[in-house]
Parts: C-alpha cells; sequence; structure tokens
C-alpha cells in the first residue's frame, strides 16, 4: 500500500514538473527593467505602463509564434546599483531573453554593462545621451532619438520664437543633462543665439533661492531661460523661479515631458515648452489607437511621451522576435532587432544599422499651459 502511494506521489511530481517545464517553454520572458520609484518614476512609470499594454496584446492575439510573453518587472528604484543587480537577476535567475526600460542613461549605463557582459539584447526605452549604445555596445539598442536631436530642436524653436538670448540653467549631477545643455548652446550659437548667463545645481536640491538671486540681480537682458533638468526638479524649479517674479518663458528636453510641473507648479507651470519625442494630438492612426487603448487600461491619457517610448519598444521586439527561430537564442534576437528598418512606432520610425542603433528621429515641440501639454510644432 504505502508503495502505491509512494508511486502515485512520484508520478504527480513527475507530471506537476514536466506542465511546469512545458508552461515554462511555452512563455518568453522579456525584462521590464523601470525606475517605478523614486525621482525618474513619472516618466519610467508610463513607460512601463505602455510596455506592459502592448505585451497583453500581443499575447492577447495569439502571442509570438504561438508563445505567450511573459513580463518580468522589477523596479531599479531610480538607483544605479539596484538596477544593475536587477539587470543581473533578470538574465541569472528569471532567463530573461531580453531586457527592455529606462529614460535616463545614467541607469542604462548601470543594467547596460551587464546585459552587454551577458550577451543579452538590452532595449532601452527612453535614454538619451547620443553615444549611449557605443558606450554600452552591440546588444544595446535606443527607441528615442539622441539628446542632440532633443537639444537641437529646442534650440531652433527657441531662436525663431522666443529670442536670441538666453539664461541656461544646468544640473551637473547627470550625463544626460549636461549633454543636453551642451547640445543646446552648440546649436543655439550656431544660430546666432547669445548665452547671456549659465547657473549650475545638483538633482535634488530642494532651494534654488542661490541661483535665482543671481539671476534677478544680472539677467544678462535674457529673454527665455533653458532649464536642462530631470523630472523631478522640473516643478520645483519652475515655481521657485515664479514664485520670485521670474515670468521668462521656460524651455527644456523631455526630462521636463512631466505631469510633475502641473501638479507643483500649479498657476505658475505656464509658458513652459519641450522638446520631446510625440504629441498624441497627431490624428494619425497609429497614435489615436494607442491612446485610446492606453486610456481604456489605466483610466487615463498617456502622461507623457515615455508611454508611446514603452509601447514602441514592446512593439519592436515583438517582431524581431517574430522572425527567430529559436526565441533563447539571443544573438539570434539581437541579429533580428539590428535588422530593423522602417518600425512604425508611435513615437516615429525607427531603423537600425550594424554601424549605429540610435534611431534617426524627428522632436515635438509642446507647451504646458492649463495643466496639459500642447503640441505646438515638429522639428
Amino acid at each position: 500500500m504505502k508503495k502505491a502511494i509512494v508511486s502515485v506521489l512520484l508520478t504527480a511530481a513527475l507530471l506537476t514538473s514536466g506542465m511546469s517545464v512545458m508552461a515554462e517553454e511555452d512563455t518568453i520572458k522579456i525584462g521590464a527593467l523601470f525606475n517605478l520609484t523614486g525621482g525618474q518614476a513619472s516618466i519610467d512609470t508610463p513607460s512601463y505602463q505602455g510596455f506592459k499594454l502592448k505585451a497583453d496584446e500581443i499575447n492577447a492575439a495569439g502571442g509570438i509564434n504561438g508563445r505567450m510573453i511573459e513580463v518580468v518587472s522589477y523596479d531599479g528604484k531610480t538607483d544605479q546599483a539596484t538596477c544593475a543587480n536587477n539587470a543581473k537577476k533578470m538574465i541569472d535567475v528569471d532567463n530573461c531573453v531580453v531586457i527592455s526600460g529606462f529614460s535616463d542613461s545614467n541607469y542604462a549605463l548601470a543594467a547596460g554593462a551587464i546585459t552587454q557582459e551577458k550577451q543579452v539584447p538590452f532595449v532601452i526605452t527612453g535614454a538619451t545621451l547620443p553615444d549611449l549604445c557605443e558606450q554600452i555596445g552591440d546588444y544595446s539598442f535606443m527607441i528615442p532619438f539622441g539628446d542632440d536631436t532633443c537639444a537641437y530642436a529646442a534650440a531652433e524653436y527657441a531662436y525663431a520664437e522666443l529670442g536670441t538670448k538666453c539664461y541656461l540653467l544646468i544640473d551637473q549631477s547627470m550625463e544626460f543633462t549636461k549633454t543636453l545643455a551642451e547640445c543646446f548652446q552648440e546649436r543655439f550659437e550656431e544660430l546666432g543665439g547669445e548665452i547671456v548667463a549659465t547657473d549650475n545645481y545638483m538633482n535634488g536640491d530642494p532651494d534654488f533661492s542661490a541661483q535665482i538671486d543671481k539671476f534677478t540681480n544680472n539677467d544678462g537682458g535674457a529673454e527665455f531661460m533653458f532649464f536642462s533638468g530631470v523630472p523631478d526638479d522640473a516643478g520645483p524649479l519652475v515655481l521657485q523661479y515664479r514664485d520670485k517674479g521670474v515670468e521668462l518663458p521656460i524651455v527644456s528636453g523631455d526630462g521636463f515631458d512631466t505631469p510633475l510641473i502641473a501638479e507643483v507648479a500649479g498657476d505658475q507651470a505656464h509658458d513652459v515648452y519641450v522638446s520631446t519625442h510625440c504629441s498624441y494630438t497627431n490624428e494619425a492612426e497609429n497614435i489615436q489607437n494607442f491612446v485610446a487603448a492606453y486610456t481604456e487600461a489605466y483610466g487615463t491619457a498617456p502622461e507623457n511621451a515615455f508611454a508611446g517610448l514603452g509601447y514602441d519598444a514592446m512593439d519592436l521586439i515583438g517582431q524581431a522576435l517574430a522572425t527567430v527561430e529559436d526565441p533563447t537564442d539571443t544573438a539570434a534576437i539581437k541579429d533580428a532587432i539590428e535588422a530593423t528598418t522602417e518600425f512604425k512606432g508611435v513615437t516615429g520610425t525607427i531603423s537600425y544599422t550594424a554601424d549605429s542603433h540610435k534611431p534617426d528621429k524627428t522632436a515635438s515641440i509642446l507647451e504646458l499651459s492649463d495643466g496639459e501639454f500642447h503640441f505646438v510644432t515638429e522639428e
């Protein structure tokens, strides 16, 4: 009797084990590594939601060659060490064959060191350092344009519409903000503009009184201001400069594409212009379909362009995976992503070559008014 019971238990265990193996073989594990808490949360959370939305759509349509996508998600917590550790866990423990995420280059670089070492494709959703993929290696791909495109568009719009004299404020703690400011100044001066004053701060500074007082004592004749900053500083910067009576237009890059400005600065959030990845007022069918699906899934319209970037990342990964015979072959997946040409996403058209894993895309200029971003033009 005991032998019979043991036999039944062993059989059941083997069946359960087999079902588990089969279930794992029937899925493709893709890592979603975003900073869902901390200073990057206001742009990474919409990006993750866009990414997950597209994965759900792919699964609802039957998956990829009959296999379902399993999104393995961890919070990078806006901490570089945590991002690197989670990337390692996704590969070594969870067996993810692709990892995607991040809207800032500091965190992408931390995780990218791991993905490159492990030879696992890394599709970066929103980080924009122009040479990011060169720094990480050939297994990395950017969904967005580079900081040069973003900053050049901001400079061209500002010079044409806002003035020829600019006050430049730079967050010196981030590669993104330093590069964005450098590219903006380069293009603005090429056009004939003048940087009449420059000042610095560090991400997370709670009080900008010293910078503001210095500016109000001698603004150098500035006609507008360019703030090179990241999301968690955007609202306090706008609010504090406005509270001190500075009413000049404020221009920035995609780090300011965050609802935090309106939430923190309220009625003071006016005359703010942002160069970013797309506008959801574009009537293109794929963009409006995305807006409708995102709104239905999350009960709110896409908060910023990073939602669309996350959606495009998963879409592009899915299309590449569909061409791969073995979805566990990371080298083949890397080659399939690299072969992407004329991918038409929510945030623009993407093509890669062996020499460039950064797409050539246009930037949209948005104006923040009445608490919402409105499309102005495309540069």
